[in-house]
């Protein structure tokens, strides 16, 4: 991740007087108690499984990821140079942190951890990601999720 100090000027000017949606209060959904919680985890790291097709510019598609995927399994093939990947070659769980929900419900503090997890391209404009994400958004439902782990990279 790049410093803020680091960020030519005239980007961070633009950057800071640049339009943003106003946000409401009222959340949509009224949540779980964590021990209701059916979790899922959607990341935008770019990450997928290694035999799953990488991610490629700014699409805004997804790729899904099995729960019971080993770590070994996965690949990161995020586009942005600002990344900084780091972290993620340490701990996967930086950026998909599955093995801490497994634990989390294990020891009961969840109920359970989703059969299926999503991942997209988080250096991509929000509108071309809008149909993918309604689309995932069913398959949540389909899965039972009633919580969302957003790991927002």
């Amino acid at each position: 991740m790049v410093r803020w100090a680091d960020i030519p000027t005239a980007l961070q000017d633009a950057l800071t007087t640049s339009p943003s949606p106003p946000f409401e209060l009222t959340p949509w959904v009224d949540a779980p108690s964590l021990r209701a919680a059916r979790i899922s985890i959607i990341t935008t790291a770019a990450i997928h499984r290694s035999d799953d097709r990488p991610f490629a510019g700014h699409e805004g598609d997804y790729r899904i990821i099995p729960g019971d995927v080993k770590y070994s399994e996965l690949a990161m093939t995020h586009s942005s140079v600002n990344f900084d990947r780091s972290a993620y070659q340490q701990d996967v769980n930086v950026c998909f942190p599955l093995e801490h929900l497994q634990t989390f419900s294990d020891s009961g503090e969840i109920k359970s951890v989703a059969d299926w997890h999503y991942s997209f391209m988080g250096s991509t404009v929000p509108e071309r990601m809008e149909g993918a994400a309604r689309e995932v958004s069913q398959f949540l439902l389909g899965d039972n999720v009633n919580l969302v782990l957003l790991i927002p990279i």
